[in-house]
C-alpha cells in the first residue's frame, strides 16, 4: 500500500511539474547535420569548436552549434536543402564545406571526421606531443582516462581507482575521497545493485580494460541525489559509436590475478547495439592474520592467529540498444548482469587468558560467498524545436541476491561445531523525470524522482550436539527492511559578463524507512532533507579558472548498518547493526584554481567539511545472547561531529615532448567531537589528526610504438574515534608495445618487485582493552596483457548525447569490506 501511495505521489508531482511544458507537436520533416572535428597533428578531438550553417553560397549563418568534449557536433532542425558548413576555432585554420545536401528521403547527413589544421603561428609557438591527456580538469569534475594509461592493463577497477587524483584505496579495497569513505560509486552514471552489498569485492570483479574513464565530482549540484558526503565517483565503461561493426578483445595473465574482456558495437543508421563481457579471477593466495588484546594493566586477554587461502572469480556484462526515432525523440535501454564471489578455507588458533591462565580454542572454517544480480534501465529523451530544451524520463530495476555459507569445525575447546548460511535479496525500483529549459540568459533544470527499496536477509545457523545438527534460534534471524525516497530539485545556471558562471539549486528529499527482525523490535523512521548547492566560477586569460562552491550532502545508513541481528560466528568478537542510527549530514565548501600553460596543468583546491551524526564502527563490551558470557561487540554509532579541513594539489608537466610527469597530493584533517553518551572509549576527542595520500608517476614514449610508465602511491593510516587502520603504499612499472598497425598492443606490468608479501598493521583502543593486529598478504605481481581493436575507428557523433538516465546516489554504500588485493 505504501509503495502504491508513493508511486501515486510521484506521478502526481510529475504531472503537475510538467503540465505547462510546451508540446513539441508533430514536426515537419527536418533532419540534422553531424560530424566529428579532429586535430590534424594530434588526432585528438577538438572541443568547443564553432559550427555555423548557412544556405549554400551564403556566409550568413542561420543555424549552428558547438562541438562537445569528444569533438562531436549535431545541428538539428535542418530543412531539406543545400547548405554551407563553416568550422572555426581559435588557433586553427577555418574550414568550409559547401555544398552539404539533405533530402526528405535522407534528412540526416553525417560528415564523418573533419580534419582541422592548426595555423602556422600556433605551430611555431606550441610543442605538440601527439599524446592525449591522462588527466583532464573540468569545471565541475576531474576525469582520469584509464584507457590511455599503460599500467592499468591486466588489473581491475580497484587498481584503476588507486591512480585517480583525490582518491585513495586501502588494502581491503575501501575507496576514500579526500580522506572520507562516505562516497557514492556509479557505473555509467547509474547505481549497481552489486555495489550495495559489497563494494570492495564488486570493484575487484570489473576488469581495468573495461573502463574508459573515471569522473570524480566533489561538488555535485542539486540535480544529483544528496547521498555521499564527500562526493561521487562515476566509472564510465568503454563504448564506441561507429558506423558498422567494431569492438575489442583484451586480457591478461599474472602471478596474482587474471582477466579478460570483449566488447562489440554495431551501428546502422539510427539504431545502435552494444555488448560487453568481462571477468576477473585470482589465483588462490594465502593470507595470515594475527591480533592480540591486553587489558589496561597490560595483561593479555587473548591472542589469535589465522591462516586462510582465498580464491576470487567474477564477471560483469551488458547488452544495450539505442534508437533515434527522429531528430526530436530517442530511446535507450541497457541490461547489465554480474556475478562475483570468493571461497575461503583456513584455520584459526585462539588463546584466551583468565587470571593469566591460558585456554586454547582451535577451529577450521570454510566459507563461500556469491553475489549474482542484474540492472535494467530504460530512458526516453524528447527534444524540442527550441535549442537546448529537453525532457527525459528514466526507469531502472535492480535485483540482486547474496549467498553466504560457512562451516566451522572446532578441533579443541568447548564450542560446538556449526553450519551457517545467509540468503539475502535486494530489489530497487527507480522512476525519474528531468526537464531543461533555456531562457535567453538562464538555463533552468528541474526534476523529480522516487526510489523504492525492499531488502530481505534470512540467516540460519545449525549447531551440533553429539554430532546431530539442529537450529540455533539465538543465532538465526529473519530481517525485512524497506526504504522509500521521494525527491524534487531545480537548478538555475547563468553567465554574467562572459566570465562569471553561476549555478545555484535546491533539492528536497523525503525518506521513509521501516524494518522488522525476529531478534529485535520493529523500527521505523521518516525525515525531510533540504539540500542547497551553489557554484561560482571565473575564467581568466591563459586558461585560468577560479571556482568556489557550497553544497549540503546526507548519508543514509543502509541495511548493513541497521540490521540488529547479532553475528556470533566468532564467539569472542561479535557484531550487530544499530537500527537507531540517524543519517549523516555534511556541509561542504570548496575553493579551487586550475590553469593550463603550454604543456603544464595545475589544479589546486582547499576545502572544509563539517559532518554531523558521524557514523563509525564502534567496539564495546557486552553479553553473549546464549551463554551470558562477556564478549566484544562491534556495532555502529552516531559518535558526534567531525571537522575536516584539507587541500588537494595536482600537476602534470611535459619537460620534453615525449616525457610526462604527474603528481597528486591530498591532505585532510580528522577532528572528531564526540557526543557525551559516547565519550567513554573514544581516543579522538580533543585531538586533530592529519591524513594524506599522494602519488607520483612518469611516462615516456619511445620509438617503434613503445611506452614505459611507472608510478608510486602512499596513503596514511585511516583514523577512527577508537584507533587507526593500516597505511598503504605501492610501486608499479609498466611497458606497452603497439602492434598490428596500432590496432593491438602487448604489455608487461610489475607491482612491487621487491616485496613478495606486505604487512598491514592496525590498532584499536577501548576502555576495556587495546588491540594490535597485522594482516599479511602476497603482494608482488608480474603480469602480461594484450589488446586488439577491430572494425572502423571513426566516431559517429549521432550517439554522442548528454548523459541521461537513472543515477541513484542516495545510499551510504555498506562497509566496503573485502579481502586483500
Amino acid at each position: 500500500m505504501k509503495q502504491k501511495l508513493l508511486l501515486f505521489a510521484f506521478i502526481f508531482n510529475i504531472a503537475t511539474a510538467f503540465a505547462q511544458i510546451p508540446g513539441g507537436g508533430a514536426p515537419s520533416i527536418t533532419g540534422k547535420i553531424s560530424g566529428t572535428i579532429i586535430d590534424s597533428i594530434t588526432k585528438n578531438p577538438v572541443d568547443y569548436a564553432t559550427i555555423a550553417v548557412s544556405r549554400s553560397g551564403s556566409a550568413k549563418s542561420t543555424n549552428g552549434s558547438l562541438t562537445d568534449e569528444k569533438g562531436s557536433f549535431k545541428v538539428v532542425n535542418i530543412v531539406p536543402g543545400s547548405y554551407r558548413v563553416t568550422i572555426a576555432f581559435l588557433g586553427y585554420q577555418t574550414k568550409v564545406i559547401d555544398p552539404v545536401k539533405t533530402t526528405p528521403e535522407k534528412p540526416d547527413i553525417n560528415l564523418g571526421k573533419i580534419i582541422l589544421s592548426p595555423n602556422q603561428k600556433t605551430l611555431n609557438e606550441v610543442v605538440v606531443t601527439g599524446q592525449a591527456a591522462v588527466i583532464e580538469n573540468k569545471v565541475d569534475k576531474i576525469v582520469y582516462n584509464a584507457e590511455r594509461d599503460v599500467t592499468v592493463s591486466g588489473g581491475n577497477a580497484t587498481d584503476v581507482l588507486r591512480k585517480v587524483p583525490l582518491l585513495s584505496v586501502d588494502i581491503d579495497g575501501n575507496v576514500a575521497l579526500r580522506g572520507s569513505q562516505n562516497v557514492k560509486v556509479l557505473i555509467n552514471g547509474k547505481p549497481s545493485g552489486s555495489m550495495a552489498s559489497n563494494m570492495a569485492d564488486a570493484l575487484k570483479m570489473i576488469p581495468a580494460d573495461q573502463i574508459k574513464n573515471v569522473e570524480v565530482i566533489t561538488s555535485p549540484s542539486a540535480k544529483y541525489d544528496a547521498e555521499g558526503t564527500s562526493g561521487i565517483i562515476n566509472i564510465i565503461t568503454k563504448k564506441k559509436n561507429v558506423e558498422g561493426v567494431s569492438g575489442s578483445i583484451s586480457g591478461g595473465v599474472g602471478t596474482r590475478q587474471n582477466n579478460g574482456n570483449a566488447n562489440v558495437n554495431i551501428k546502422k543508421g539510427r539504431l545502435g547495439l552494444t555488448g560487453n563481457i568481462g571477468g576477473n579471477g585470482s589465483w588462490p593466495q594465502t593470507s595470515n592474520i594475527s591480533f592480540s588484546q591486553f587489558n589496561p594493566a597490560n595483561q593479555p586477554i587473548s591472542n589469535q592467529k589465522s591462516s586462510s587461502r582465498t580464491s576470487r572469480l567474477g564477471f560483469r556484462g551488458s547488452v544495450g540498444v539505442d534508437y533515434d526515432i527522429n531528430s526530436y525523440n530517442s530511446i535507450n535501454s541497457t541490461l547489465s548482469f554480474n556475478r562475483f564471489g570468493n571461497t575461503v578455507a583456513g584455520d584459526v588458533f585462539t588463546n584466551r587468558f583468565f587470571n593469566n591462565v591460558a585456554s586454547t580454542v582451535n577451529s577450521t572454517t570454510s566459507r563461500e560467498f556469491k553475489v549474482p544480480g542484474i540492472d535494467w534501465s530504460t530512458d526516453y529523451t524528447k527534444k524540442f524545436k527550441k535549442e537546448g530544451e529537453e525532457l527525459s524520463f528514466a526507469a531502472q530495476l535492480s535485483y540482486g541476491k547474496t549467498f553466504q555459507d560457512y562451516t566451522t569445525v572446532y578441533t579443541s575447546g568447548p564450542n560446538p561445531n556449526e553450519i551457517g548460511d545467509n540468503n539475502a535479496k535486494n530489489q530497487e525500483i527507480t522512476l525519474q523525470a528531468d526537464y531543461i529549459y533555456p531562457f535567453k540568459k538562464i538555463t533552468l533544470e528541474a526534476g523529480a524522482k522516487t526510489i523504492i527499496r525492499d531488502i530481505t536477509s534470512d540467516t540460519r545457523v545449525d549447531t551440533a550436539e553429539n554430532d546431530v545438527y539442529s537450529l540455533n534460534t539465538f543465532r538465526s534471524n529473519l530481517f525485512d527492511y524497506s526504504q522509500n525516497v521521494v525527491a524534487g530539485y531545480s537548478t538555475l545556471g547563468f553567465t554574467l559578463a562572459k566570465k562569471y558562471n553561476f549555478k545555484v539549486g535546491g533539492r528536497t528529499e523525503y525518506t521513509k524507512i521501516s524494518g522488522s527482525s525476529t531478534s529485535a523490535n520493529p523500527f521505523d523512521n521518516d525525515y525531510f532533507t533540504i539540500v542547497p548547492s551553489a557554484t561560482i566560477s571565473r575564467t581568466f586569460k591563459n586558461s585560468q579558472t577560479l571556482k568556489i562552491s557550497y553544497n549540503k550532502r546526507i548519508s543514509r545508513p543502509s541495511m548493513f548498518f541497521l540490521n540488529p541481528f547479532r553475528n556470533a560466528s566468532d564467539p569472542l568478537n561479535q557484531s550487530e547493526g544499530n537500527p537507531k542510527l540517524s543519517p549523516e549530514v555534511s556541509n561542504n565548501i570548496e575553493f579551487g584554481y586550475s590553469t593550463f600553460v603550454k604543456t603544464t596543468v595545475i589544479n589546486a583546491s582547499i576545502f572544509y567539511r563539517h559532518t554531523n551524526n558521524l557514523i563509525e564502527s564502534f567496539v564495546t563490551k557486552g553479553k553473549d545472547l546464549q551463554t551470558d558470557s562477556t564478549v566484544n561487540i562491534q556495532t555502529f554509532r552516531n559518535i558526534g561531529s567531525n571537522n575536516s579541513l584539507g587541500m588537494s594539489l595536482f600537476g602534470s608537466v611535459n619537460p620534453i615532448p615525449k616525457l610526462t610527469l604527474r603528481g597528486n597530493l591530498n591532505l585532510s584533517t580528522y577532528d572528531v567531537n564526540v557526543l557525551s553518551a559516547n565519550a567513554l572509549g573514544v581516543i579522538g576527542t580533543g585531538k586533530t589528526f592529519l591524513l594524506y595520500n599522494a602519488f607520483l608517476s612518469g611516462s615516456m614514449t619511445f620509438k617503434y610504438g613503445i611506452i614505459a610508465e611507472t608510478f608510486a602511491i602512499l596513503n596514511s593510516p585511516r583514523r577512527t574515534s577508537q584507533g587507526e587502520s593500516a597505511s598503504f603504499n605501492m610501486w608499479n612499472i609498466g611497458f606497452k608495445k603497439q602492434i598490428l598497425k596500432k590496432k593491438g598492443s602487448i604489455g608487461l606490468n610489475i607491482i612491487d618487485p621487491f616485496n613478495e608479501r606486505k604487512n598491514f598493521r592496525s590498532n584499536l583502543t577501548t576502555p576495556d582493552y587495546t588491540q594490535a593486529s597485522n594482516f599479511s598478504v602476497p603482494f608482488r605481481s608480474v603480469g602480461v596483457n594484450f589488446s586488439w581493436q577491430f572494425g572502423k575507428m571513426n566516431f559517429n557523433p549521432q550517439q554522442q548525447r548528454k548523459k541521461r538516465g537513472v543515477s541513484n546516489d542516495d545510499l551510504k554504500q555498506g562497509e566496503q569490506t573485502g579481502g586483500g588485493n
